[in-house]
């Protein structure tokens, strides 16, 4: 007699015959269980940490940067959120409203001070020229920004006068571009140079006049060739040094005549 097959389905069979189309279900293993429940507490318990207990809140704001502003003026327009969770403070809205509410700022990072706190880390705009009217003045920064008007002018900002009304280039170029050329001029100008402007004067496109500290003058002609200029002007000032009256508005012919 043929010896019988465990696996033929005979009541002495150990395995029953799989049906067709059935699929076996398979248990996870108690480490991968354990692996997910723990992945899901520290996922809750770090939610929780961070919006619903109070180890994680605001409780103070700190200020750097400032000059001309006090620390007070920034925090109080910045209006930080006390007591809120330190992870739900919207940083991008905080800056934008400094920046709206505070033209003087030019930059303002606002950063997470881990676990209490939001720093706040400005840089204010620094004056080039100003715009004297009504007793009071104008400061424009390096990109040609308005952004204070101030009772008293800042020590070593020179004025800047346009007397264009008269001038036929008015026609294309308006004050605002003007206003941007002065400034050009002034940020290419050498340091200890720039330290003894007292006024920038325009009077069309192509006549820009510096007034030195003493009496002294520059003519510098249109706003075009600065760096050119400004070197010409440092060599000529060296060249002829009781001179008080230079001419760089031709870089290649330049000159200059006595006090």
């Amino acid at each position: 007699m043929a010896a019988k097959n465990p696996s033929d389905g005979s009541p002495g069979s150990s395995r029953r015959p799989s049906r067709p189309g059935t699929r076996r279900l398979r248990v996870p293993a108690p480490r991968v269980l354990l692996t997910a429940l723990a992945a899901l507490a520290l996922a809750v318990g770090t939610v929780w940490a961070l919006y619903g207990s109070g180890w994680f809140r605001v409780e103070k704001v700190s200020t750097s940067g400032t000059r001309v502003l006090t620390p007070g003026e920034v925090e109080r327009i910045a209006a930080v959120p006390v007591g809120a969770p330190l992870v739900s403070v919207d940083t991008d809205a905080i800056e934008a409203r400094l920046r709206k509410e505070l033209p003087r700022i030019a930059k303002v990072d606002v950063v997470r001070s881990w676990p209490h706190g939001i720093g706040l880390k400005v840089t204010e705009r620094q004056p080039v020229l100003l715009l004297e009217k009504g007793g009071k003045f104008t400061e424009v920064d390096s990109t040609g920004v308005r952004f204070a008007t101030v009772p008293t002018a800042p020590r070593g900002v020179p004025r800047l006068v346009l007397d264009v009304a008269a001038s036929p280039s008015l026609r294309r170029f308006d004050a605002e571009r003007l206003l941007r050329v002065a400034v050009g001029v002034t940020g290419e100008l050498p340091e200890k140079i720039a330290q003894d402007v007292r006024v920038v004067r325009i009077t069309s496109f192509d006549s820009i006049t510096l007034e030195l500290g003493r009496g002294g003058t520059v003519f510098w002609g249109s706003g075009e060739d600065g760096p050119v200029k400004a070197r010409v002007l440092t060599a000529l000032m060296k060249a002829t040094p009781k001179a008080g009256h230079f001419d760089v508005s031709a870089p290649t012919a330049p000159a200059s005549s006595g006090s």
